[in-house]
């Protein structure tokens, strides 16, 4: 995924996820004045592209928050079906709490990928570098993590905080992610680009 795809916003692709974790699980389901019958929903977040999704759980299934749920085109075994996409303004607020600590277990599960991003990362204009989109990363932040990464590449969450003035990595990352779902940005770097009908 990373050629980095914020170059082509991503718009006209259909992403699928293949696992996704649980933020909220509803045994009774949301409550609206149209639904006649309620039935069990957990809201959801993909592990690789950070998809928002509800999720119908099997008869009898119970889901924990933070559980990692197989949710492909195979067999499923907690899952009855995926209903569909969400936005972050349909998150309960459960969801919404939870988020961040979701975050933190993907990223940790996918070091290698986050840390590939401080590595290879370019600009993006002329006067704009993509690393300047992790909140709280300014020009001279930048310039350490570029002329650290020329004398060696990174090869860990320490080794960065190590090398450079970033305490924590991954609260930068999941600061980026929250912001990507939440808001229309100009450039992603870690979430697909919704297009405007979803």
């Amino acid at each position: 995924m990373i050629k980095l795809d914020y170059r082509r916003q991503r718009q006209n692709r259909e992403y699928y996820e293949e696992y996704a974790y649980i933020l909220d699980f509803l045994p009774e389901g949301l409550y609206t004045p149209i639904q006649k019958r309620r039935e069990p929903i957990a809201q959801a977040i993909g592990e690789l592209y950070f998809t928002l999704l509800e999720l119908t759980p099997k008869p009898g299934v119970f889901l924990e928050i933070g559980e990692r749920v197989y949710i492909g085109k195979g067999f499923r075994q907690k899952i009855a079906h995926v209903k569909g996409k969400i936005t972050y303004d349909d998150l309960t607020a459960t969801a919404k709490s939870e988020l961040p600590n979701v975050l933190e277990i993907i990223i940790r599960q996918r070091e290698a990928f986050f840390v590939d991003f401080f590595n290879k990362a370019g600009p993006l204009t002329p006067k704009l570098h993509a690393i300047e989109l992790l909140p709280g990363i300014g020009k001279k932040t930048m310039w350490e993590i570029l002329e650290e990464r020329k004398k060696k590449l990174f090869d860990s969450f320490d080794d960065i905080s190590k090398r450079t003035s970033i305490s924590d990595p991954i609260k930068l990352i999941i600061r980026r992610i929250e912001q990507e779902l939440q808001n229309d940005e100009k450039y992603y770097l870690f979430v697909p680009k919704r297009r405007r009908e979803e």
